[in-house]
C-alpha cells in the first residue's frame, strides 16, 4: 500500500513536470497543482489510451505521451486561469 502511494506521487509529479515543460511561458502553479495536473493527466490519458488501443500496456510509450499531453492541457488551463486573476 505504501509503495502504491509512493509510486502515485512520483508518477504524478513526473507526468506533471513533463506537462509543464510542454507548455511554453511561465506557469504560475506550485508543486501541489503540478502533482494534481499529473494525476489528472494520467487518468485522462489512460482513459483515452484505453479507448484507442485494445491493449494500452502494449503501447506504453503512446500512452505516456497521451498522459503528458493531457497533463499539459490541464497545466495550460490552470495557468491561463491564474494569469487572468488580479493579484
Amino acid at each position: 500500500m505504501l509503495f502504491l502511494l509512493f509510486s502515485m506521487v512520483v508518477g504524478g509529479l513526473l507526468i506533471g513536470v513533463l506537462g509543464r515543460l510542454v507548455v511554453p511561458g511561465p506557469n504560475p502553479i506550485g508543486l501541489l497543482w503540478t502533482l494534481l495536473c499529473g494525476w489528472g493527466g494520467a487518468v485522462i490519458g489512460g482513459i483515452v489510451a484505453g479507448l484507442l488501443f485494445r491493449h494500452p500496456r502494449a503501447h506504453w510509450f503512446l500512452t505516456l505521451v497521451l498522459e503528458v499531453l493531457a497533463a499539459a492541457l490541464l497545466v495550460w488551463l490552470l495557468s491561463r486561469r491564474r494569469r487572468r486573476r488580479p493579484v
